[in-house]
C-alpha cells in the first residue's frame, strides 16, 4: 500500500496537515490535493479545533504541481476533469484560519497554495517562486490573482514573468508572508501562533477571516458594509459578552465559541 500523501495530528485546538510526498518534494497532484481537501474540510467541521497549520518538509513546503503526471494531458482533458477547481480550491471553503508553515521551496503550486493560506510563516530556508513562465505555462491556481493583492503588481509581473525567485527575507520585504523564523523554530513557531489563535473565540475568528477576505477580494463601500454588520453580530454572541465582561473584571476570558 502506498504512503498516505499527506499525515495529520493534533495538538490541543490546533490541527497539523504535513504534506507527505518527500520523495517529490511535496509535488502536487490529484491524490495529496484530494486528501488535502479532506483533511481541510474534516478540521474545518470538527468544533474542537480552532486554527489549521500545512506545512511539508525540511527541503520543501511543495515543488509546485506534478509535471510528470500532467505533461501529455490535452485541454480536453483538464477541462472536462475540473483540473484545480475540482479539488485545489477546497481551502477557500474553510472558515478558520489556516497557516501555512514553509521551509525550502515553495514553488509554483506550492507557492500558490501558501498564497490561498491566511498566514504565512517562513523559516529562513522558503524561498518562493512561480516559475510556470519557463514551461509556456502560466500560473493557474490562483497564483495570478493573488500574487498581486499581496505584493502588488509590479513585483507580481516580476515574479511571473521573469520566474524571480524570492528568499525568506525578501518574501518578507515584499509583504508575501507574516514573519521569518529560523528553520529549527519553524514548527514551534507556528504551533504557538496558532494556539494562541485557537485560543480565541471560534466566531470572531471566522468573522475576522471573512471580513478580511471581503477587503481581499471586494472594493472598500462594500468591505465597509460587511464589516459593520459582523460586529453588530458579535452582540448576539455569548463569547462577547463573556470576553468584554472578562475584561471589566480583570480575569481571563472563558470562551465556549458560541
Amino acid at each position: 500500500m502506498s504512503e498516505s500523501p499527506i499525515l495529520t495530528a493534533r495538538h490541543g485546538r490546533v490541527g497539523f496537515i504535513n504534506l507527505n510526498r518527500p520523495a517529490q518534494l511535496n509535488a502536487l497532484n490529484d491524490a495529496l490535493m484530494d486528501a488535502l481537501g479532506e483533511a481541510l474540510l474534516s478540521l474545518d467541521q470538527d468544533p474542537d479545533i480552532g486554527a489549521i497549520v500545512i506545512t511539508g518538509s525540511d527541503k520543501a513546503f511543495a515543488a509546485g504541481a506534478d509535471i510528470a503526471v500532467m505533461a501529455d494531458w490535452t485541454y480536453m482533458d483538464v477541462y472536462q476533469s475540473g483540473f484545480i477547481t475540482r479539488n485545489w480550491e477546497t481551502i477557500r471553503q474553510v472558515r478558520k484560519p489556516v497557516i501555512a508553515a514553509v521551509a525550502g521551496y515553495a514553488m509554483g503550486g506550492g507557492c500558490e497554495l501558501a498564497l490561498a493560506c491566511d498566514i504565512i510563516i517562513a523559516a529562513e530556508s522558503a524561498k518562493f517562486a512561480l516559475p510556470e513562465i519557463k514551461l509556456a505555462m502560466l500560473p493557474g491556481a490562483g497564483g495570478t490573482q493573488r500574487l498581486p493583492r499581496a505584493v502588488g503588481k509590479a513585483k507580481a509581473m516580476d515574479m511571473c514573468l521573469s520566474a524571480r525567485m524570492l528568499n525568506a527575507e525578501e518574501a518578507d520585504r515584499y509583504g508575501l508572508v507574516s514573519r521569518v523564523v529560523p528553520d529549527a523554530e519553524l514548527q514551534t513557531s507556528a504551533l504557538k501562533l496558532a494556539s494562541q489563535v485557537a485560543s480565541y473565540s471560534l466566531p470572531a475568528l471566522m468573522a475576522i477571516k471573512e471580513s478580511l477576505n471581503r477587503a481581499f477580494e471586494g472594493n472598500l463601500s462594500e468591505g465597509i458594509l460587511f464589516e459593520r454588520r459582523e460586529l453588530h453580530a458579535r452582540f448576539a454572541s455569548e463569547d462577547a459578552h463573556e470576553g468584554m465582561h472578562a475584561f471589566l473584571d480583570k480575569r481571563p476570558p472563558e470562551f465556549t465559541h458560541r
